[in-house]
C-alpha cells in the first residue's frame, strides 16, 4: 500500500531575516520499495544555521537548496520495509534526508546506529556531525593542549557545548558566552565550565572576556562573529588560534558588514584564523567516535535537545535558532 509522506519544502528564497511564508509543508505519496530498496520511517530530524547559507542561490561548499524542492538535512530513521540484503527492517539509520516524514533510497547515504549505545536521537548531536564539528574544530583545527584559556561562544548551543566539554576533558579553562542567566547556569553547573558570560548583560564585551580570562585567550572557538570576534581578538594571547566555525550572527544580513575593525591584531600578535567545514575531516570519525563513546560510557559528557514536535513545526524550530530559543541541539520529533 503506498505510503502518504509530509515534507517541508522551500516555496522561496529568504530575503534577510526567514519567515514561516518562505517554507510549505506538502504531501506526496510513495510506491512500495523495489528489489534493492528500503522505505525509511523519519523519527528525528535536525535543523541546523548553516542551513541558511543553502537558502541563499550561490556558490559554495554545498549546493543550494532547491525552491520547490523539499529540503534536506540530518535526520534519524528506522527501516520499515527492506528489499536490500544490507539493510533490515528495524535497523536505524542516520541520513541527509531530513525533512520528510518517509523515503524510499538504495541504501546509499545510509550510516546504520546502534540504539543500544545511546538513544537515536543523539546520533545528531553528540554522536553525529555536530559533535564531530566541535572534535575536529579543536582537536585538529585549534590543536588544543592541555592548560590552555579556551573563549567558546554560543556555548549552550548544539556545537559550543561539545566544543565547551571536549576542551574541559582536555585539561583546558574554558569560558563560554550564552544569551541568558538559565543557559549560564547550565553552563556552569551541568557542563562545568569555569565562567560563563551573558552577553546580553555585558555592557563591554572587550572587558567581560578580559575579566573572565586576565592571562588571555589560547584558542577562540567561533560560532558567532561580528563584535564576538573583535571582543575575542582583542583579548587573544600572541599566537593563539581562533577557529572559525560559525557565523550566526551575519547570516541573516543582505548586505555584508564590514569586516573585524581590529583585524590588524591578527599581525601583530601573530594568531591564526582558520575556518573549516566538518565534511572535509570525516576521516576522523573513527577517532571521534571511539572518544566520544568512552566519554559518554565516563559521566564525561552531557548533553541537552531541545525538540519541537511534527514536521510541520520544523519552520518554527530552524527560525527559533536565530531567537536564541535553544540549549543544545535543535531538534524536531517525526514520530
Amino acid at each position: 500500500m503506498p505510503i502518504q509522506s509530509k515534507e517541508i519544502r522551500l516555496k522561496a528564497y529568504p530575503k534577510g531575516y526567514p519567515n514561516e511564508e518562505d517554507f510549505e509543508l506538502t504531501t506526496l505519496e510513495l510506491p512500495e520499495p523495489k528489489k534493492g530498496e528500503v522505505l525509511i520511517k523519519n523519527l528525528y530530524m535536525s535543523v541546523d544555521p548553516y542551513m541558511r547559507g543553502r537558502m541563499t542561490p550561490r556558490k559554495s561548499y554545498v549546493p543550494p537548496f532547491e525552491v520547490g524542492k523539499a529540503m534536506e538535512g540530518a535526520a534519524v530513521g528506522v527501516v520499515l520495509k527492506s528489499l536490500n540484503p544490507g539493510l533490515k527492517e528495524g535497523e536505524h539509520v542516520v541520513s541527509m534526508l531530513g525533512f520528510r516524514e518517509y523515503f524510499l533510497s538504495d541504501g546509499s547515504g545510509l550510516l546504520k546506529v546502534d540504539p543500544n549505545l545511546a538513544p537515536i536521537e543523539a546520533y545528531l548531536g553528540v554522536l553525529g556531525m555536530t559533535g564531530l564539528t566541535a572534535y575536529v574544530g579543536l582537536k585538529r583545527v585549534a590543536e588544543l593542549k592541555e592548560n590552555e584559556r579556551v573563549l567558546v561562544s554560543a556555548a549552550s548551543g548544539a556545537v559550543g557545548s561539545i566544543a565547551c566539554q571536549i576542551a574541559k576533558i582536555m585539561g583546558c579553562t574554558v569560558v563560554g558566552t550564552a544569551s541568558s542567566d538559565e543557559k549560564c547556569a547550565w553552563l556552569l553547573n551541568e557542563l562545568k565550565i569555569d565562567k560563563a558570560i551573558n552577553y546580553k548583560k555585558a555592557q563591554n564585551l572587550p572587558h567581560s572576556f578580559a575579566e573572565a580570562l586576565p592571562e588571555g585567550i589560547d584558542v577562540y572557538f567561533e560560532n558567532v562573529g561580528d563584535v564576538f570576534l573583535e571582543a575575542a581578538l582583542e583579548n587573544m594571547r600572541d599566537f593563539g588560534r581562533v577557529v572559525l566555525c560559525g557565523m550566526i550572527a551575519l547570516y541573516n544580513l543582505e548586505d555584508p558588514k564590514p569586516g573585524p575593525s581590529n583585524l590588524f591584531l591578527a599581525i601583530t600578535k601573530r594568531l591564526r584564523l582558520q575556518g573549516f567545514i566538518v565534511s572535509d575531516n570525516l576521516d576522523m570519525r573513527e577517532a571521534f567516535l571511539a572518544d566520544m563513546t568512552r566519554w559518554i560510557q565516563e559521566d564525561r559528557i552531557v548533553w541537552r535537545e531541545t525538540v519541537f514536535g511534527g514536521i510541520e513545526n520544523a519552520p518554527k524550530a530552524f527560525l527559533g535558532l536565530f531567537d536564541s530559543e535553544n540549549i543544545g541541539k535543535m531538534l524536531v520529533k517525526l514520530a
